[in-house]
């Protein structure tokens, strides 16, 4: 299956999908930027870069990861589910991918410190690591709350010798540590490069972070061939909060209009509580870490503070490809409270023997609203293992006893 040269869904020259994308950054910031867009497809499509991010792939990160039929889940609804299981990747998910390419790309410019943000804790673990395994220095900012929540990530950046730095103003969760991120990066704009975990910021961020996240989609074509035949399924669904994961499902599938693209955003407590983070449900058009897309707001354009679950997806926005996918209709948006996260997460696990991360929760929880048919093909993407989760799965342990 090839990329089509021109494609209504993809960047285009100046940096949008659409409406949505572009670099609104502060005139300190726009050097930087200005840097990675003027190199980064050169970088990423030399041969020796190639070479060396395919190999790391393979040999560290253990890719391909496994396409695995899961039976009694499919026998459960009727219809039949392959799980692309990115949570078997070196870290824990899929975020790996992402930061492997990155840091190649900063050794080539010349960087010597990176810094990071993290939600759930999966970005800076993959950040730390590959910091170590090419012996940079690393700063990561984190939620106070995400923090607490998600110690055990926290604990395995600092043994890998991460600097984790605590986002303590407004919900002290993602959208602060990003926040604190980029200031830190405008604070240290000759050594530093700021690895962004998913494909949200200002261009080029949201399509190299999706190319590098493409090998998730053009693995599962060849998979599925050699399994059914056929190279496209009838679903492919994945979690959205900024939505990197999704990106890399989605990439070699968006110009394939049989393949229905269903991304599950988190409803936390409900779309209406004001304790969600469902963005298409609730957002409007705007500026949000320095991209236009989709985010929720206040009608005086003060950005609402996000809640779900999980900490992957307490993210008030959704990448601007996600922003022009929802817009125009290609993929379909699904707002997954937290209690559907977690029916899904315990099925998964009771039917099939793994633990999923909250936010691959979220995904699961969208198999009994598609109206799958006995002979069609889904694909979940499985972003990320539920070990980060489990204190949080722990204290619902008697309700699905």
């Amino acid at each position: 299956m090839t990329i089509a040269a021109t494609s209504p869904y993809r960047v285009d020259a100046t940096g949008y999908y659409g409406p949505f994308g572009g670099a609104y950054v502060p005139e300190m910031l726009y050097p930087n930027v200005e840097e990675l867009r003027d190199n980064y497809l050169r970088i990423i499509q030399e041969p020796e870069f190639q070479r060396e991010f395919t190999q790391l792939l393979t040999d560290y990160v253990g890719r391909p990861t496994p396409l695995f039929l899961a039976r009694r889940l499919s026998a459960h609804y009727g219809t039949t589910i392959y799980l692309k299981r990115e949570d078997l990747c070196h870290t824990g998910a899929h975020k790996v991918n992402n930061t492997i390419g990155q840091i190649l790309v900063a050794k080539r410019l010349g960087k010597k410190r990176i810094v990071a943000e993290t939600g759930a804790g999966q970005h800076g673990v993959a950040t730390a690591t590959v910091c170590a395994l090419m012996g940079l220095e690393c700063i990561v900012y984190m939620g106070e709350i995400d923090i607490e929540r998600q110690k055990p990530n926290v604990d395995r950046m600092r043994m890998l010798g991460a600097k984790v730095v605590p986002a303590t103003s407004g919900s002290k969760t993602l959208k602060d540590a990003t926040n604190e991120a980029m200031r830190h990066w405008i604070s240290n704009p000759t050594d530093t490069h700021y690895i962004i975990g998913s494909v949200v910021g200002p261009h080029p961020y949201p399509d190299m972070v999706a190319r590098f996240q493409s090998v998730i989609s053009a693995e599962t074509i060849s998979q599925l061939l050699h399994q059914t035949g056929r190279g496209t399924p009838d679903f492919m669904l994945a979690c959205v909060g900024g939505g990197s994961n999704a990106a890399g499902a989605f990439y070699h599938y968006l110009d394939e209009p049989s393949v229905r693209l269903v991304a599950a955003e988190a409803a936390g407590k409900g779309v209406n509580t004001g304790h969600s983070a469902a963005t298409t449900a609730l957002g409007k058009p705007g500026i949000l870490h320095g991209a236009s897309t989709i985010l929720m707001q206040t009608a005086d354009g003060q950005v609402t503070e996000p809640y779900s679950i999980s900490a992957g997806l307490d993210y008030p926005g959704i990448g601007p490809q996600h922003a022009h996918l929802f817009a125009t209709g290609r993929a379909e948006f699904l707002s997954i409270t937290d209690k559907q996260a977690l029916d899904a997460g315990f099925q998964l696990s009771r039917l099939e023997g793994i633990i999923p991360a909250l936010e691959t929760a979220h995904a699961l929880a969208c198999l009994p609203l598609i109206g799958a048919k006995p002979d069609e093909v889904v694909v979940v993407c499985l972003s990320g293992r539920g070990d980060k989760d489990l204190a949080t799965y722990t204290k619902h342990l008697e309700e699905y006893a």
